[in-house]
């Protein structure tokens, strides 16, 4: 019995040491989630308003003027951009991530995947070390995958500034982007995004056709301001998956905590019984000594 006991306090021991963790790291994740959310949240605006005015102006001038990055052309080599976390116990943020991109390059991509034309560009430690175990040998690019060291827009528009170049070289025809949206701490929105060709607004029927004019010129704009937007595109697309791997992570271990004081309470109640059955079985050896003592 006295080895049920050692044992019991053994398990509480070990479950207060792992939920004083998870409170330390629900705690960090929360601060850096703060500072993650206020990133996201300033520039969200600004890039959907610059997004809107892209896909207006492209599907304006379609027919009038060549856009390069909005050249629509048969999918045959394919660029797709995962965005995962670098490191887990985020809860399901990262399986389902990597789900969707399976997804895509099962149901989607299939035949540039059959013909090999897909390359999968990882950002994030765990989509990259989740393909290379179970796709040895296939085109994955995995210099980006610490890019959340030094998350800022140089870093990020040195990447988009390559796929932007590879999709205009004719490298590429077509750049998909996989992340997560972030929407509050306990809400994520997983999104597959095509980042190239640049999709063209969608009007309703009714709606006004827009009239731009173009200062200093049309040329000036198509070279300089749309790769721009596209940059701050790709900067959102990282601030959105930062702040929604702190958001999961903080839940996650929020969960954690929780999960700990409900254990808690049932080892207590293990360990009360079996003390109580110990100290009775005692009790009853005492009692059945002594009334042996009597008899002789």
């Amino acid at each position: 019995m006295s080895g049920k006991l050692k044992e019991v306090r053994s398990r509480i021991s070990s479950v207060q040491n792992t939920q004083q963790i998870t409170k330390a790291m629900k705690l960090v994740s929360a601060a850096k989630l703060r500072r993650a959310q206020d990133a996201i949240i300033n520039m969200r605006p600004y890039a959907n308003k610059l997004q809107s005015i892209m896909g207006s102006i492209t599907a304006a001038l379609q027919g009038e003027v060549e856009i390069k990055l909005a050249e629509e052309r048969p999918v045959e080599k394919v660029l797709l951009v995962l965005i995962t976390s670098d490191r887990g116990l985020a809860g399901s943020y990262n399986s389902n991530l990597i789900k969707l991109a399976e997804k895509l390059m099962r149901e989607d991509y299939a035949e540039a995947v059959a013909n090999g034309q897909l390359t999968l560009m990882t950002i994030g430690k765990r989509g990259k070390d989740y393909f290379e175990r179970r796709l040895p040998g296939s085109a994955i690019d995995s210099r980006y995958s610490t890019l959340f060291h030094t998350l800022n827009f140089k870093a990020v528009s040195a990447v988009a500034n390559e796929i932007i170049e590879r999709f205009e070289n004719g490298e590429i025809d077509r750049v998909s982007v996989v992340y997560s949206e972030f929407k509050n701490a306990a809400m994520q929105i997983f999104r597959d995004i095509q980042y190239l060709p640049i999709p063209k607004e969608k009007h309703e029927a009714g709606d006004q056709e827009q009239d731009y004019i173009f200062e200093p010129g049309l040329s000036l704009m198509i070279e300089e301001l749309i790769p721009k937007i596209l940059r701050t595109q790709f900067y959102k697309f990282m601030l959105d998956a930062n702040a929604s791997e702190h958001g999961a992570r903080m839940t996650a271990m929020d969960k954690a905590t929780e999960n700990a004081s409900e254990l808690l309470k049932d080892l207590k109640i293990s360990y009360n019984r079996a003390r109580q059955a110990a100290i009775t079985t005692e009790l009853t050896e005492i009692v059945s000594g002594a009334a042996a003592l009597e008899d002789l």
